[in-house]
């Protein structure tokens, strides 16, 4: 039953897969797949670039697109001005660049991360932007102004924030785990009111003898983004924390199971789900992937399928094509294992570092390093390097498909990469 529901929730999202809007991370379906074909192979900054635009700042938030329009965010180095900018897809030229929160005193952000690193999610008219705690807003699409806002939130995100947002019906439903607070929300995406607020309900058993947490927040840190699923005929929000993995009923916040994941903090990757089960990147301290069986309540070890602790990823996040599990860690050893039995097929050195996550398009598995490198790869039971090109910059932004077209984030720069 759980399997056929899965698949039955595959072939509803596959008509979304061929669409030109690529409207939240890592696409319509939140997989890293999209069904484009004619993408460019080889390409470079002389060779296959339509156009090239400056994005000011500093921000590692994926760009989003809906119709003519891509939208994504940047911030100052300092975290004073948090902006969202909006570019023509056709043109690449600014449409609207603009601060849409100053910020007197900003958290501590890691120099790894940025003060705009969760990725917007964009529909028809709307598009809904967060940089944590210090603010989230709806924006029309059509005129740039801002239909409503919240600054309210509490979190101290200790690194800076990483939790992208995803739509859900009416809800806008996002994560903040934080050093003082841990919390998934979810909101009225009409008018940002909140509907349901769970807070995480595992035992952190970080405490000291002052009740203080021992590791200053780490072990309480996450930068997961959600993710809904169809299991057993009902929607399931699959959602990674802090030593922890959830599952909630999307419309009420309800806990509905739990695996507790004492030895791992930080989860970064969004959740892959397939053949009844769910694939995860437990995060740091000691990286592994996981698949976990779905069920009830509390669950435990006889839940797990498979575990794989060797050269596991930290940030980027998986690829699950068809009985294949794929994946380049942070160090840029790539692997490829069985889904189901979590098998290795094979493991090679793509080299380079890696925080984006890998794209699944016209046949191929393209991966995307921190110094600028676009490796493209057979997606088979046998290693194959297609193509390795070069871009200026590097990349900390996962891509965006629309078209025959790849839309890419580097440090400095948005292109619009097509033969």
């Amino acid at each position: 039953m759980l399997v056929r529901s899965i698949a039955a929730a595959l072939l509803l999202a596959a008509p979304l897969l061929a669409a030109e809007n690529w409207p939240e991370f890592r696409g319509p379906a939140g997989d890293g797949h999209s069904d484009a074909k004619g993408l460019p192979l080889e390409f470079g900054e002389d060779k296959n670039v339509k156009w090239k635009t400056a994005i000011h700042g500093k921000g590692w938030s994926s760009p989003v697109i809906w119709g003519s329009q891509i939208w994504l965010t940047t911030a100052t180095e300092d975290g004073t001005e948090l902006s969202v900018v909006c570019v023509d897809k056709e043109s690449g030229k600014v449409l609207r660049d603009e601060v849409l929160f100053r910020v007197a005193t900003p958290q501590f952000c890691h120099k790894f991360n940025s003060y705009a690193s969760p990725t917007p999610v964009i529909e028809a008219g709307r598009v809904y932007v967060t940089f944590g705690s210090p603010g989230t807003a709806c924006l029309d699409t059509k005129t740039g102004k801002v239909l409503w806002e919240r600054t309210d939130f509490v979190c101290n995100h200790f690194r800076g924030a990483g939790s992208s947002p995803i739509l859900w019906k009416d809800l806008l439903i996002m994560h903040f785990d934080g050093s003082d607070a841990q919390y998934a929300v979810a909101l009225n995406k009409k008018n940002g009111e909140t509907v349901w607020r769970t807070d995480r309900s595992v035992d952190y058993r970080d405490l000291d003898a002052n009740g203080k947490p021992e590791a200053e927040g780490d072990w309480r840190k996450a930068f997961g983004t959600p993710h809904v699923t169809m299991l057993d005929g009902k929607p399931v929000l699959i959602s990674s924390g802090a030593k922890a993995h959830y599952g909630y009923e999307p419309a009420t916040g309800k806990e509905l199971w739990r695996f507790e994941d004492l030895e791992h903090h930080s989860a970064a990757a969004r959740p892959v789900i397939g053949g009844g089960l769910i694939f995860i990147s437990a995060g740091f301290s000691k990286g592994e992937v996981f698949a976990l069986k779905p069920g009830d309540g509390v669950l435990d070890e006889s839940q797990i399928a498979w575990r794989l602790k060797k050269s596991a990823p930290n940030k980027p996040s998986l690829l699950l094509i068809k009985d294949l599990l794929f994946m380049i860690n942070d160090g840029g050893i790539a692997t490829c294992v069985e889904a189901k039995t979590g098998q290795p097929i094979w493991t090679e050195r793509v080299e380079g570092n890696y925080s984006a996550s890998p794209l699944f398009a016209d046949g191929r598995i393209y991966v995307f390093s921190e110094e600028g490198k676009v490796a493209a790869l057979a997606p088979g039971r046998e290693f194959k390097l297609l193509a390795e090109n070069k871009l200026d910059d590097g990349f900390m932004a996962s891509p965006a498909v629309s078209g025959k077209a790849l839309y890419l984030r580097t440090k400095t720069h948005l292109y619009r990469v097509e033969e």
